[in-house]
């Protein structure tokens, strides 16, 4: 009787820890969608962005309605990181978007590689995160492996160099996006929060596009069907995904995972725009993959942040 306890506790703890890290490979894998919807899509940058994160917010409200008075138990701390997390949000996709304006999509990608090595040091200093060496290592490979992707058309040039620094920024402010996150997840639902910062966001962008005298409403209907599926599909069921399992499990661990989106797009590129796959990005796909898992490994999971109700497991919502 007590060996049939101890092996259905065991299978319990097996399943609460494996729930998370399937989690994050279904938001990577939905957030790989967002540059094929982007590039379909005929509407300015600022426009995009705001029309993703505005029907999110809306998709996400009438489940929020329910949990509305959990907002009284947010405190002026919770406040003011879900308003820098919607802030960064906003203008993570502003400078990204903005950025292939100026600089190559090769560019891009070898400069978002850089987000572990952000979000190690903010890890480092906002919590106290320490990486171990093989987990460094194991990063390290990822970056490698989609520097490697992109070598080939990496353009390094004067004209260029703006360009290049917003995609900089952008990936900087990704990182402090999850930061806040990581905090606030830990007190709230992810219902409440995800919802508020959406609309932080959208409400920045919507600001933004006012001020750059975007047009609002004259797009064919493809357009406004792209718009849909970047809120269902990267944000739904990418982004949201993040901010649940940054419950239980570090930054570091999410940014590690996300090196896998350039991979996932190019997967998706070829099936949908019929773009060829080079023998690089296989197996440049092939070295970020390696990565990850190695990574995955050296990482353990935030045992202590995993619920231990008896007979549940995480909820997703």
């Amino acid at each position: 009787m007590l060996k049939k306890k101890m092996k259905r506790r065991k299978d319990f703890i097996l399943r609460t820890t494996l729930y998370p890290y399937i989690a994050l490979v279904v938001g990577v894998l939905a957030v790989s969608s967002s540059a094929i919807f982007v590039r379909l899509s005929t509407a300015d940058a600022g426009i995009i962005a705001f029309y993703r994160l505005f029907f999110s917010a809306l998709l996400i409200f009438p489940f929020f309605w329910g949990k509305r008075k959990e907002v009284l138990g947010f405190s002026k701390k919770d406040w003011l990181f879900s308003a820098a997390a919607g802030f960064f949000l906003a203008f993570h996709f502003i400078l990204w978007f903005r950025s292939l304006e100026y600089t190559s999509v090769a560019s891009s990608v070898v400069l978002v590689t850089l987000q572990p090595i952000f979000s190690f040091i903010g890890t480092y200093f906002l919590f106290k995160e320490r990486v171990s060496f093989a987990g460094i290592i194991s990063a390290l490979l990822a970056i490698g492996g989609s520097v490697y992707i992109s070598w080939g058309d990496f353009k390094v040039s004067g004209q260029a160099l703006y360009g290049d620094i917003l995609a900089l920024l952008a990936c900087a402010l990704v990182t402090a996006y999850l930061l806040f996150g990581q905090h606030v997840r830990k007190r709230h639902s992810l219902t409440v929060y995800t919802f508020i910062v959406y609309g932080i966001s959208a409400l920045t962008l919507c600001l933004y596009c006012l001020f750059s005298g975007a047009a609002f409403f004259s797009y064919p209907a493809s357009d406004w069907g792209y718009f849909f599926l970047l809120a269902v599909i990267p944000t739904l069921l990418g982004h949201s995904l993040f901010n649940w399992v940054l419950k239980w499990l570090s930054t570091n661990m999410i940014s590690v995972a996300i090196l896998f989106e350039p991979v996932g797009a190019v997967a998706l590129a070829y099936w949908i725009l019929d773009e060829s796959v080079m023998m690089t990005q296989v197996i440049g796909g092939a070295v970020i993959f390696s990565g990850i898992i190695l990574f995955m490994a050296s990482q353990s999971i935030r045992k202590n942040n995993v619920p231990a109700v008896k007979g549940k497991t995480p909820k997703a919502l």
